[in-house]
């Protein structure tokens, strides 16, 4: 079933005017909210509505310009998902944006979030969504849009479903290659991949043992450390143990 267009208000509610004569820091929240109907028009809300299914049944997804404004929030901020669906929840900035004042259940989860992020990345419509809101800034002057493109840019959620594919592929040709020695030395693979340093070769998920955690679980999301095993024993990388850049701080501090 396609979602149906999102629809909040347009002029600012008390509680929301509130909400923003506080906000000293972190203005893109203020400037999601000011200009979310200009930035999600009907002629965008209609190419996000492309990214599902137009089906007679089954229940209607969240609306995809809800999710596209968490995502701009996550790759400014830094939030993994599960810290931006708690984030609904406790922080007020984020219930400006999301025009979800005062709700105590969050409007997604984080498996919806990570569905529609994986749809967005695959038509390309990340980078639609990242010109359009830089576009918006300058023609509204309500944000830098140098800053919000340098921001949003150097964010690592748009390389998180390629950056899973890539080390997939490189996962499965690694595999092939240690099978190969395994049988030429009449070993078995769990073998030959231990005594190589990279057991994880060995498992029966790659995807699952080498970037299960990527976005999802806040204590290691963003941590290149996480892929120590798969890195360091395979490929010898020099860098294994280099922390992600954006997860060096709190998430929840926000510029």
């Amino acid at each position: 079933m396609r979602p149906m267009p999102w629809q909040p208000p347009v002029d600012l509610s008390p509680p929301e005017q509130a909400v923003v004569r506080r906000v000293r820091r972190a203005t893109l929240f203020v400037f999601l909210r000011t200009h979310r109907h200009t930035l999600f028009d009907a002629a965008f809300q209609e190419e996000l509505a492309t990214l599902y299914a137009d089906r007679p049944k089954g229940q209607p997804p969240v609306p995809p310009t809800l999710l596209a404004l968490v995502t701009l929030l996550q790759a400014y901020t830094g939030a993994s998902d599960a810290e931006a669906v708690e984030a609904t929840v406790m922080d007020r900035r984020w219930q400006l944006a999301l025009d979800c004042l005062d709700c105590t259940e969050a409007p997604f989860s984080v498996g919806t979030l990570v569905s529609f992020r994986e749809r967005l990345i695959a038509t390309d419509l990340d980078r639609r969504l990242v010109e359009r809101t830089v576009e918006v800034a300058a023609q509204t002057k309500g944000f830098g849009p140098t800053a919000l493109r340098a921001a949003l840019d150097s964010s690592p959620l748009w390389g998180a479903g390629r950056v899973e594919d890539t080390y997939n592929l490189l996962g499965h040709a690694l595999r092939k290659a240690v099978g190969v020695l395994a049988r030429q030395q009449g070993r078995e693979l769990a073998e030959v991949a231990a005594a190589a340093g990279a057991p994880v070769l060995a498992g029966t998920s790659l995807k699952a043992a080498v970037v299960a955690t990527w976005l999802i679980r806040p204590d290691s999301a963003h941590d290149m450390r996480a892929y120590r095993p798969f890195r360091q024993g395979a490929v010898n990388s020099p860098d294994a143990d280099r922390p992600g850049s954006f997860r060096s701080q709190n998430p929840f501090t926000y510029e």
